[in-house]
């Protein structure tokens, strides 16, 4: 099965370092999803969720903003907020699904809609 390697680093350090099938992310304009032998391309995050497809399960990760580059064998992510949705204990997420709504409503951009955001998060809980 092709997987392509997904780093994603905060300015804490690294939160996620492993090969998966498949990665969405929130572009500037508008989520895009990323394969194994994608085209090279360099892209602006905005505030969402990055969905991660690992080949034996699903992970999340919400973001605050940040950039992305991408290759035919690896993204690499450097964002300036993250927070992991779907690791850990049930006690665990519910308090990172908390932190990830308080980081979305930090950024005050009028053009992203917050309640879709918001929305996506919810449905990890």
């Amino acid at each position: 099965m092709d997987t392509i390697k997904l780093s994603i680093i905060t300015p804490t350090g690294m939160i996620f370092n492993d090969s998966v099938k498949s990665v969405t992310l929130p572009g500037k304009e508008g989520e895009f999803g990323v394969l194994p032998g994608h085209s090279s391309l360099v892209s602006t995050l905005n505030v969402g969720v990055i969905v991660i497809e690992k080949i034996d399960s699903i992970e999340a990760v919400a973001i605050n903003w940040g950039h992305v580059k991408v290759d035919e064998k690896s993204v690499d992510v450097l964002v300036d907020g993250a927070i992991a949705l779907t690791s850990g204990k049930d006690s665990e997420i519910a308090k990172n699904i908390e932190a990830a709504k308080e980081l979305v409503n930090s950024v005050k951009d009028s053009n992203i809609s917050l309640a879709a955001v918001e929305a996506k998060i919810n449905s990890f809980a």
